[in-house]
């Protein structure tokens, strides 16, 4: 079997599609699969007689990355490394690797690859790709959009307000703490707690550098979550405990700034609703293959509230929903190998 895994590109999130790239890589080469790894907008660009050839080459494709800093990357300087300006998001060779490939691994996050927009053109190309299809990616990605799923479909969310660039909240509308967030952000990039009205101004337009459009929500003080499903079944529930602050990119990806725990320490009723959350999530707003659900419980009455769906939930080696399936005795590459099976099922 023939696979493209498909990372990088120029989101915010570059870094992480990288490192999850790289580990999906090793891990279909480890199984035996034909695979190399693309950076979606740098593409291929050294001579060969066949494209074809590269699935069997002797090249490592993962041998260049690095793991994922503090900082999100400079994404001007990834443009600059473009010879030929970089006006598609599809780098040299590209869309004629993944063509001739059997399955496309998405190992893409945030914009121009969480968002639908790839999916899509790979629906009209014909090409197959894992994850769940360009619209419910699209529906995912904007938060105020996935808000507006879970109200109407009973699941609990906290509350805000989407304000439009320009567009500034009324001060009663606000209370504090809350949180700032650009609305198709990922990683926790462009997301900002804020405690004090001066604190505010700052914060929007921060968020504003990332979009057009921000949430600001309530802040819910408590216990962070997290749950997979795949193929439609949650997966057992994981805590995410911050050492420092919030589960902000930092703790996110830098190893030994989080501590985790799989399966949550939480009674088993509890589990069991945020499991139940997180599938209904995944049918209401018609997601295929896999996903990740975010939820909070308040510390005051243990209250629980999902934050956001994830589309192509990272692989890298601090993620969340590897550790979920290791819990049910699959191993990082028994769950690369469960995703491409799963979402095979697309073409049926």
């Amino acid at each position: 079997m023939k696979i493209v895994v498909l990372a990088g590109g120029i989101s915010t999130e570059r870094d992480v599609s990288l490192s999850t790239g790289s580990q999906v890589y090793a891990a279909l080469k480890k199984k035996g699969l034909s695979a190399i790894l693309l950076d979606v907008y740098l593409g291929y660009e050294a001579p060969v007689a066949s494209l074809e050839s590269l699935f069997t080459a002797d090249i490592d494709w993962a041998q260049d990355i690095q793991g994922v800093s503090e900082a999100h990357p400079d994404l001007e300087q990834v443009k600059a490394m473009r010879r030929d300006g970089g006006k598609s998001v599809f780098g040299p060779h590209v869309l004629d690797l993944c063509n001739l490939a059997d399955m496309v691994f998405l190992a893409l996050h945030g914009a121009g690859g969480e968002d639908g927009r790839i999916q899509a053109t790979f629906d009209l190309m014909g090409i197959r790709y894992t994850g769940t299809d360009y619209l419910s990616s699209a529906l995912a990605m904007n938060k105020g959009i996935s808000k507006q799923f879970f109200e109407k479909h009973g699941v609990p969310t906290p509350q805000g307000m989407v304000l439009k660039k320009g567009e500034l909240p009324k001060e009663k509308e606000i209370s504090y703490p809350c949180m700032v967030k650009t609305v198709c952000g990922g990683s926790s990039v462009g997301a900002y707690r804020v405690d004090t009205p001066g604190e505010l101004s700052a914060a929007l337009s921060d968020a504003f550098s990332f979009g057009d459009d921000v949430i600001v929500e309530q802040f819910i003080t408590g216990r962070e979550f997290s749950v997979s499903v795949i193929d439609g079944k949650a997966l057992p529930v994981i805590e995410i405990a911050p050492l420092v602050g919030f589960y902000d990119y930092k703790n996110k990806y830098q190893a030994g700034s989080t501590v985790e725990t799989c399966p949550a320490d939480l009674p088993e009723e509890i589990s069991r609703k945020i499991q139940h959350y997180a599938e209904q999530v995944f049918d209401i707003m018609d997601m295929k293959s896999y996903a990740r659900m975010d939820f909070m419980m308040s510390q005051k009455d243990q209250s629980l509230y999902c934050l956001e769906v994830n589309t192509l939930p990272g692989m890298t080696p601090t993620s969340l929903l590897p550790q979920e399936a290791a819990v049910i005795g699959w191993s990082f590459e028994d769950l690369c190998l469960k995703i491409i099976e799963v979402s095979l099922k697309k073409y049926a």
